[in-house]
């Protein structure tokens, strides 16, 4: 799932590439992904945008008409960009494309999603914070209010595994599983340690660790194109997704715990004292 810095990228490309572009079509493809009905998609058409925005994981393009088109591209959703779209009239069910927006000059993007768990939606709003997923969204931590005082009073505030809190884009927005796992690596903490069990010292460390790893991660993917923001992205993990491989700090080797639908990896030797986690069923916190 693209997550803050990824989003962040995709922000920057569309921005260096349609701000100042008139909208001359939105295709929906799939109507799945089409969370409102009110306005339509083609209200959008001839409409100039103004800005794009990030919010949490979400996209947004703000228009002059005063309309937003916003997106989030979940577990396997993304966009292709092409300088020059194909003509040819898209049909339902014959590839991944879900959406496609048109521009003055040619160009444009489409929503692909992957899969069968279609989970990519699309809103059409007069304000972005209409956007139910926008409107519940805790904390940007890149923001000037994500001090470290503010920090420390989330986490006193809440009693529940670390990486949970990390994750939980009601607290905290951008964040998700794979930058979670690199945090904690970069922090030394275990991710089933509780909120609740961090000394300040502990605080002060991961709060830096999470600052400078999504810094790191957003400048890492300024100025890339759409298309090789998720190879970088895996390019630049430490621990997440690479299980079997070796620690880069340490050597020891990296271990995985597997849920249902995700799973975290992590480093038995710099987080959890050498200990290996259970899984889901049995892990306690490792002190």
């Amino acid at each position: 799932m693209p997550e803050l810095p990824e989003v962040s990228g995709l922000v920057g490309f569309l921005d260096e590439r349609i701000v100042g572009r008139a909208i001359v079509g939105v295709e929906l493809v799939s109507i799945a992904v089409l969370k409102t009905f009110d306005p339509s998609p083609q209200a959008l058409g001839g409409l100039v945008v103004d800005a794009v925005s990030r919010h949490g994981k979400w996209i947004a393009l703000e228009t002059s008409g005063g309309l937003s088109l916003v997106f989030h591209l979940s577990r396997a959703g993304w966009l292709r960009w092409s300088d020059a779209l194909p003509t040819t009239v898209l049909r339902p069910g014959k590839s991944p494309i879900a959406l496609r927006v048109r521009f003055d000059d040619g160009s444009g993007f489409d929503l692909t999603e992957a899969g069968t768990q279609k989970r990519l939606a699309v809103h059409i709003v007069r304000d972005v914070v209409d956007v139910p997923g926008i409107a519940k969204l805790g904390i940007d931590p890149l923001s000037p209010e994500f001090t470290r005082e503010a920090f420390g009073q989330l986490v006193a505030s809440r009693r529940m595994q670390i990486k949970g809190l990390l994750r939980d884009q009601n607290e905290i927005a951008g964040v998700g599983n794979a930058y979670s796992d690199e945090v904690l690596h970069v922090a030394k903490l275990s991710p089933f340690a509780l909120t609740s069990s961090l000394e300040p010292g502990q605080i002060d460390t991961l709060y830096d660790a999470l600052i400078t790893t999504l810094t790191n991660a957003v400048d890492a993917a300024a100025g890339k194109p759409a298309k090789d923001l998720k190879d970088a992205k895996r390019a630049g993990m430490r621990v997440h997704g690479r299980t079997g491989e070796a620690c880069p700090v340490c050597g020891d080797v990296i271990r995985e715990v597997s849920f249902a639908d995700r799973s975290l990896q992590y480093c038995a030797t710099c987080q959890t004292g050498g200990k290996p986690l259970a899984d889901r069923r049995m892990s306690k916190l490792l002190k």
